[in-house]
C-alpha cells in the first residue's frame, strides 16, 4: 500500500491558517464566517481527513438540506484539477468501502464519513460520533445543532461552523455567543473573514462579481448582495424575503428583549402548525392592550400531539402561565388513519383547548403577518429559532426565468412562519375589550351623570 500524507497534496492558505492551527490543536467548537470561495468546506473536509485517521468514530458534514449535499460536496469537481473534491481529501485507498448512494464512505482505520442535511437531524442516529460540520450554516435548521450537541458532549466531539451570513439570524447569534466566549478565554475560535481581509481575490475578480450580482438582482439587491457573500454583511436583506421589512423594524424598534414577561393571570394562547410527516410548530403568546407579546416558540417533528401536550402542561406550569386557547389549522378537522378521530378530537382529549383558524388565501395569511408584526414584541428566546426562522421565509427562486416564484420555498422555516401565520389570522379573537374604570361618585355629591341625561334630552 503506497504511503498517503494527510492532508493530501493540499495545504491552507495563509487566511486559513487561524482556524487550521485551532483544529490542529484539537479545538472542539469553531465558527468561521467566510466570503465566497474562501475554501471553507475544502478546509473542514482535509481536516476531517486527518480525524478520522486521528480518532475512528463517526464523522457527518452537515448541508441544510440533505438533497443539495450531492451537488454541492459529493459531485463537486475542483476545476483546477479536474477531480472530485471528496475524492482529493479521501484518497481510495484510504477507503474500505464507498456508498454513493447514501454518500456514506467507511475508512480501513474504521471511521465513517458521511454527508446528511438538517432538514433530516431528527432521523440521524450517531452513538459514536465524533465530529459534526454544518456547512452554510446560516441556511441550515438551527434545532440541528440542539439535537446533535449531546452526541458530541457526550463523546467529547467537535463541531465546527462555516458560513456566509444570511441576515441577523441564528448563525449571527451564535458567532456573536462565540466571539464573546473567545475574548474571554473560553474554548470557543470565532473569526469573520471578508474578501478585503483575505486578499483571495484579486480587485479585477471582486470588480467582476460585483457587476454578476448587480446584473442579477439590480443596483440596490446586487450591492446587497455583493456585502453579505464576499464582505460577510449581516446587515443585508435576504433577498425574496416575505417580511423582510417588518423584521428590519423589529430588530431596529427595539422589540426583541429578554425583559418581556407574561401578563399575571392572563391567557397565554397558541398558534400551531400542526405536520404529520413534518415538524408540528407552535407559537405561545398574549394580546396585551394594542401589543402582542410573543413570548416562546417550538418546534419537533415525529412526536405525537401528547407529546405537545405534555411539553405544554410543564412549560405553563414552570412559567405560572394561564392556559389559553390552541388555533390550530382548518385541516386539523380531517380525521386521521388509524384512530378514527380528528386532530382537534384528539386534542380535546389531551385537555388542549383547540379552536379552527377560518381557511384563507396562503396571500391574505402572509398580509395578516405584515400587518400583525407592527404590534409584535418579541422575547428574546425566540431568537434563534422562531425569529430566523421569520426572517427566512423567502419565495422561491426561478433560476431559469431569474426572478422569484410567488410560492415560498419550504425548508425549516416553513412550519414556524406557517404557524405564525395562523397567530395573526386570529389573534384578534383573543383579544380582551379591557373594562372601563369604575368612577366613585363622592359622597354628597349628586350623581353628575343622572343629571346629564335630562339636560340632554332638554338641550336637543
Amino acid at each position: 500500500m503506497p504511503t498517503i500524507s494527510l492532508p493530501n497534496k493540499w495545504r491552507p492558505r495563509a487566511y486559513q491558517r487561524p482556524l487550521w492551527n485551532y483544529l490542529e490543536r484539537g479545538g472542539k467548537r469553531a465558527i468561521e464566517i467566510a466570503h465566497r470561495r474562501w475554501g471553507k468546506d475544502d478546509l473542514i473536509l482535509h481536516r476531517t481527513a486527518i480525524a478520522a485517521h486521528e480518532r475512528p468514530a463517526s464523522y457527518w458534514h452537515m448541508l441544510p438540506e440533505y438533497a443539495q449535499a450531492r451537488k454541492a460536496i459529493w459531485a463537486a469537481v475542483n476545476p483546477h484539477t479536474g477531480k472530485r473534491r471528496i475524492d482529493e481529501a479521501f484518497p481510495h485507498d484510504l477507503r474500505e468501502g464507498t456508498n454513493e448512494q447514501e454518500m456514506f464512505i467507511r475508512f480501513k482505520s474504521g471511521a465513517t464519513w458521511q454527508l446528511v442535511g438538517s432538514d433530516r437531524y431528527d432521523s440521524l442516529v450517531g452513538a459514536g460520533v465524533a465530529g459534526v460540520t454544518f456547512s452554510e450554516f446560516a441556511l441550515a435548521n438551527p434545532s440541528a445543532w440542539g439535537y446533535i450537541r449531546p452526541m458530541l458532549e457526550e463523546n467529547d466531539g467537535w463541531a465546527t461552523f462555516i458560513t456566509t451570513p444570511r441576515g441577523r439570524n441564528h448563525a449571527k447569534a451564535l458567532y456573536d455567543m462565540a466571539k464573546k466566549d473567545m475574548d474571554n478565554g473560553g474554548r470557543w475560535f470565532a473569526e469573520i473573514s471578508s474578501v478585503h481581509q483575505t486578499g483571495a481575490l484579486s480587485p479585477e475578480q471582486i470588480d467582476e462579481s460585483l457587476a454578476e450580482y448587480i446584473a442579477l438582482y439590480g443596483e440596490d439587491m446586487g450591492r446587497a448582495q455583493f456585502e453579505q457573500e464576499y464582505l460577510c454583511s449581516f446587515n443585508a436583506a435576504i433577498l425574496g424575503a416575505f417580511y423582510g421589512r417588518e423584521m428590519q423594524a423589529v430588530r431596529a424598534e427595539g422589540r426583541i428583549t429578554a425583559e418581556l414577561d407574561a401578563i399575571e393571570g392572563q391567557e397565554v394562547h397558541r398558534a400551531w402548525d400542526i405536520g404529520v410527516r413534518d415538524d408540528t410548530s407552535i407559537w405561545f403568546f398574549q394580546v396585551v392592550g394594542s401589543q402582542l407579546f410573543i413570548l416562546d416558540c417550538y418546534t419537533a417533528s415525529g412526536v405525537g400531539v401528547d407529546h405537545y401536550a405534555g411539553y405544554i402542561e410543564n412549560l405553563y406550569a414552570e412559567r405560572g402561565w394561564k392556559h389559553g386557547t390552541d388555533y390550530v389549522p382548518h385541516d386539523a378537522r380531517v380525521k386521521e388513519w388509524g384512530t378514527g378521530r380528528t386532530r382537534v378530537e384528539t386534542m380535546q382529549s389531551l385537555s388542549l383547548k383547540p379552536e379552527v383558524v377560518p381557511q384563507a388565501s396562503l396571500l391574505d395569511g402572509i398580509n395578516a403577518v405584515r400587518r400583525t408584526l407592527p404590534l409584535c414584541v418579541f422575547h428574546e428566546r425566540c431568537e434563534e429559532v422562531g425569529i430566523a426562522a421569520l426572517e427566512m421565509y423567502q419565495r422561491e427562486w426561478d433560476d431559469d426565468k431569474k426572478m422569484f416564484k410567488q410560492n415560498p420555498l419550504h425548508n425549516w422555516s416553513s412550519h414556524l412562519s406557517d404557524a405564525f401565520r395562523y397567530l395573526a389570522m386570529s389573534w384578534r379573537k383573543a383579544w380582551v375589550k379591557p373594562e372601563k374604570p369604575k368612577v366613585e361618585q363622592p359622597k354628597g355629591y349628586p350623581n353628575l351623570a343622572r343629571l346629564a341625561v335630562p339636560a340632554l334630552a332638554a338641550a336637543r
